[in-house]
C-alpha cells in the first residue's frame, strides 16, 4: 500500500476491523520508511461482469440466461444438466478472467457451439439456429453438411 505521506510501498498493518454489516474492512497501517500510520478501507468489488450484445449495447452478465439458452438447446436431448452446468462454469470463467470485465458475446456463443457440437449434433445446430440467426431452410441445411462431411473426414483418418 503507497503511503500517503512519504510514498513508501512497505507497510504493516496494525490493526484490523470488519464493519457491522460485514462489507468493509478497515486497516490501520504502519509505513516501514516514515513510521506514520494511516487507515485503509478494503471492499468487495461490486462492479458487475458486462457482456457487449452484436448491436454494442452492454447488458449485466446472467448465467440464468445462459443455462435457459442450453436448457432449450439440450430439450429431450441426452446431455446432462451438470454437463451444462460446466458450461456455464466455463463462461463465467471466461468473464471473471476477462481484464475488461466485459466479454462479446460472439465469444461466448463460440464457446457453447464448440462445447456442444462435442456433446450432441442436434443441442448445436439447435443452438447454432438462433444464435447465427438462420434465414432458411438453407442455412440450415447447409450447417447439417458441415457437420456430416467433418465425420465422414474424421471417421476417413482413423
Amino acid at each position: 500500500m503507497l503511503c500517503p505521506f512519504c510514498g513508501n510501498l512497505e507497510d504493516k498493518v496494525v490493526d484490523s476491523r470488519e464493519s457491522i454489516q460485514g462489507n468493509v474492512v478497515r486497516r490501520r497501517r504502519e509505513c516501514l520508511k516514515c513510521h506514520r500510520r494511516f487507515t485503509t478501507y478494503e471492499r468487495i468489488d461490486t462492479i458487475p461482469f458486462q457482456v457487449i450484445k452484436r448491436d454494442g449495447r452492454r447488458e449485466k452478465f446472467a448465467r440464468e440466461k445462459l443455462l435457459e439458452g442450453l436448457y432449450k438447446a439440450c430439450q429431450k436431448r441426452p446431455v446432462s444438466a451438470i454437463k451444462l452446468e460446466e458450461i456455464a462454469d466455463e463462461i463465467e470463467g471466461l468473464i471473471q478472467n476477462s481484464p475488461d470485465r466485459e466479454i462479446p458475446t460472439s465469444e461466448i456463443g463460440n464457446v457453447i457451439m464448440d462445447r456442444l457440437k462435442e456433446m450432441d449434433q442436434v443441442a448445436y445446430v439447435r443452438f447454432a439456429s438462433v444464435y447465427r440467426r438462420f434465414g432458411d431452410i438453407s442455412e440450415f441445411i447447409e450447417e447439417v453438411k458441415k457437420l456430416t462431411s467433418k465425420e465422414k473426414k474424421g471417421a476417413d483418418s482413423v
